[in-house]
């Protein structure tokens, strides 16, 4: 049987598109193809399981074990995409399955049975221990089909809550393990509606909203403690469909990324500069531990949150350390990226010095046009068009070194004076 049928098949089966996607095509070479007649026996109850059965055409029935009391037998229908069997070598099969039809099966031998079971949603071979901290952050825990479980690692972005680029990548990878591996988000759009615990887990609800042949449809919601605190929609697509192109916009001349200073340069340099006659400063920055964000960030423009300044920004960045291949993880690791410093860039035009200010990301929309590695530098190229109403618009581009445009971002944030913050206070919504 054709491996790549196989795959396709095997990316549609909900069990299954948790898993890296190395480790389907794992299975994928490892299943044999069995058929079945009508009424023909499939699983025996009594004997001793060794396989794990992907129906892929056909009908059967699951027949139980006969109730005492009420002496009946309960039964079950089996269609194309389900699944039955064992993972664990030597179990006894608690019922009969039954071909309704003819019927067609993969089996898997119990054998290769953890490739059911990898180590990170990502990558089948290795733990995520190895990996960068972005990824090690977007490997959600399966705790059902279509939900999962997220935290804030240690070293992540703070911002005494949960930044909201984790919610945006978190979600994507929650909704991108829901759909065959063939298919890759094209757009999204967020919204936050509660700030989030940084100490508290994050329960990802992924909602099947629409499987198509070329495209599917996921809303994800995410939730603290019970309540809603954020909203994903994304599109994904199949077949990237080679017909028209073009680009009209260009990648502005800036330098390259080797010759720019990071983030954490650049700090060393303003601690070191006794020239700057800001001492409170330097005593506030020197009083906190630092901690480098997963995302390296070297700024073509200056950046200053405590003078005037064009509401607009141009930096390269990239995912610090080893990152696995797959490409969904690395649309996830981007979309993780583009919320940081983003929408402070509406505050620009009216910081002065002594003036605190707070920002929050109130929704976030993203369309991806071209394939995109995360762990490459990328030139994110930001503008607020608008500020008014408390809220202040942003677009933004991104471009690879080539000058290709990989993706488009518009967000709207809330931007006001800082407020104080009150100790325990209960989360409000920022509408």
């Amino acid at each position: 049987m054709d491996r790549g049928r196989v795959i396709e098949f095997l990316a549609q089966i909900p069990l299954l598109q948790r898993l890296p996607s190395l480790s389907l095509r794992k299975i994928a070479q490892s299943v044999r193809v069995k058929r079945y007649e009508n009424g023909e026996y499939v699983v025996r109850e009594g004997k001793t399981g060794e396989l794990i059965y992907f129906i892929l055409e056909g009908q059967a029935e699951i027949s139980g074990p006969a109730d005492a009391e009420k002496g009946n037998y309960p039964t079950v229908s089996l269609k194309k995409f389900d699944t039955f069997g064992h993972e664990n070598y030597g179990c006894i099969n608690r019922a009969n399955v039954i071909a309704l039809s003819k019927l067609t099966c993969l089996l898997l031998s119990d054998h290769y049975s953890n490739l059911l079971q990898p180590k990170s949603i990502w990558n089948a071979d290795e733990a995520s221990e190895g990996f960068s901290l972005v990824e090690r952050t977007l490997c959600l825990e399966p705790l059902e089909v279509d939900i999962f479980r997220g935290f804030t690692l240690p070293g992540s972005p703070s911002f005494r809550q949960v930044f909201g680029g984790q919610f945006i990548g978190q979600a994507l990878a929650a909704a991108s393990k829901t759909v065959d591996c063939l298919k890759l988000v094209h757009s999204l759009h967020a919204l936050f509606i509660l700030a989030g615990h940084n100490n508290v887990p994050i329960i990802y609800h992924v909602h099947r909203i629409h499987d198509g042949k070329n495209f599917a449809t996921r809303q994800v919601d995410a939730q603290q403690n019970g309540r809603v605190i954020f909203i994903l929609l994304a599109s994904f697509q199949q077949k990237v469909v080679e017909e028209f192109e073009h680009q009209e916009v260009c990648m502005p001349h800036v330098p390259d990324p080797e010759t720019l200073p990071n983030l954490e340069e650049l700090r060393e340099r303003r601690l070191s500069d006794f020239n700057i006659p800001i001492r409170e400063y330097r005593n506030k920055i020197n009083s906190k531990k630092f901690i480098p964000w997963p995302i390296e960030i070297r700024s073509c423009d200056a950046i200053n949150f405590s003078e005037q300044s064009e509401p607009r920004l141009k930096y390269w960045f990239k995912a610090r350390g080893k990152l696995t291949a797959d490409p969904a993880l690395h649309r996830c690791v981007v979309a993780y990226a583009s919320d940081l410093i983003f929408g402070g860039i509406s505050l620009n035009p009216h910081r002065r010095r002594g003036l605190k200010t707070a920002s929050l990301s109130l929704d976030h929309s993203i369309w991806f046009h071209r394939p995109v590695r995360a762990d490459d530098w990328l030139l994110f190229v930001m503008e607020s068009s608008s500020a008014s109403g408390g809220r202040g618009l942003c677009n933004g581009q991104m471009f690879n070194k080539s000058g290709q445009l990989i993706m488009s971002i518009t967000q709207e944030g809330l931007i006001r004076k800082a407020k104080v913050a009150v100790q325990n206070e209960v989360p409000k919504s920022k509408l």
